[in-house]
C-alpha cells in the first residue's frame, strides 16, 4: 500500500535526569534529503540515525529533530565530596587554634573549594540509549501516519480512476454512431453540391476519414495505463515514480483524444478525463 511523503510525529520523555523530545517532520520531495538537530549530547548517534532513515523511508524531506534538555534543578546534578569538606574543616579548626583572632568558618567557602561540589555526569550510555528507544518510537508513529494517508490517497486515485472508467466506457458506445454520422454529413454535403462522385473514391475517404477519427486504440491504451495503476497501488516497496510517469502517459493518450475528437461530446469527455488525471497526478506528488 502506497505512503504518503507527507507525516508528523513528535514524542516527550521525562526523566529525573532531564528531558528527551523527538520530532519528525517529512513532505514531499524527489529523494530522500534527511536534516537533523541534535543536541550537542546526541551527536554521536547522527550516523545511526541517518541509516534507520534511510532504511525505513523511500522518499521526502525529512526534518528530525532529537534534542536534551537537562534537568539543572534536580539535586542529582551536583556530587557532594562528604570527606574533603570534613578535611577542610578539620584544617580551618586547626588553624583557627594558631590564630590570635579566628574568623567563623563560612559554609559557601567551603562550598567554593575545588572539589567539595561537582557536577554529576550524566550516563552517556543511558543517555543514547533511551534516545535511540524515542527515536524508534516516534519513526514508527510517523510510519503510521504515513501509512494512514497513503491509503487516503490511493482511495482518491481509485476514485478518479473508476470516473475515466465510465468516460472511456461512454466514448466507445459513441463510436459507432458517430461514424455513422460522419458518413452521411460527407453524403449530405456532396449532394448538395450535386457533384459526380466516383464511388470508390468517396469509399476511400470514408475508410480516410475513419481511420483519422478512430480513438479505439487510445482508448484501448488509457484502460491498459489504469490497469498498471491499480496493479502499482498494490505494491509494498515505493511506487511514486511509476505512478507520475503512469499520470503522464496515460494524460498523453487523453490529449490524443482530444485532438481526434469530432464530435462535442467526445472532446468534453477528454476534456473530463484531462481533469481527473490532473487530480490524480497532484495526489501522485505526495506519494512515497
Amino acid at each position: 500500500m502506497p505512503r504518503s511523503m507527507t507525516g508528523f510525529a513528535r514524542l516527550e520523555a521525562q526523566y529525573p535526569w532531564g528531558h528527551l523530545i523527538c520530532e519528525i517532520r517529512t513532505v514531499n520531495h524527489r529523494y530522500l534529503e534527511p536534516g537533523l538537530r541534535l543536541s550537542d549530547a546526541l551527536r554521536s548517534l547522527e550516523p545511526g540515525l541517518r541509516e534507520q532513515l534511510r532504511n525505513q523511508l523511500g522518499r521526502g524531506k525529512v526534518d528530525l529533530v532529537l534534542a536534551f534538555k537537562p534537568d539543572e534543578s534536580s539535586g542529582l546534578s551536583m556530587d557532594f565530596n562528604a570527606d574533603l569538606a570534613s578535611d577542610l574543616v578539620r584544617m580551618v579548626e586547626q588553624v583557627s587554634q594558631l590564630a590570635a583572632n579566628p574568623a567563623p568558618i563560612n559554609a559557601l567557602e567551603i562550598l567554593r573549594w575545588p572539589g567539595v561540589l561537582k557536577a554529576r555526569e550524566l550516563d552517556q550510555g543511558l543517555l543514547e540509549k533511551e534516545a535511540l528507544g524515542l527515536f524508534d518510537k516516534t519513526l514508527k508513529q510517523l510510519l503510521e501516519n504515513r501509512a494512514r494517508e497513503g491509503a487516503e490517497l490511493t482511495n482518491l486515485i481509485e476514485q478518479r480512476l473508476r470516473a475515466i472508467a465510465l468516460q472511456v466506457d461512454e466514448v466507445r458506445v459513441r463510436l459507432p454512431e458517430l461514424a455513422a454520422q460522419q458518413q452521411e454529413k460527407l453524403r449530405t454535403r456532396l449532394d448538395a453540391l450535386k457533384a459526380d462522385v466516383d464511388e470508390d473514391r468517396l469509399a476511400q475517404e470514408l475508410v480516410y476519414l475513419a481511420q483519422k477519427s478512430d480513438v479505439a486504440e487510445e482508448l484501448d491504451r488509457l484502460e491498459a495505463h489504469m490497469i498498471e495503476v491499480h496493479r502499482t497501488l498494490k505494491q509494498k516497496e515505493p511506487v511514486g515514480r511509476r505512478l507520475d510517469f503512469l499520470m503522464q502517459e496515460l494524460n498523453r493518450e487523453a490529449n490524443t483524444l482530444s485532438s481526434k475528437s469530432t464530435a462535442s461530446s467526445n472532446t468534453q469527455s477528454a476534456v473530463d478525463i484531462k481533469v481527473l488525471i490532473e487530480q490524480m497526478r497532484e495526489q501522485v506528488q505526495n506519494i512515497e
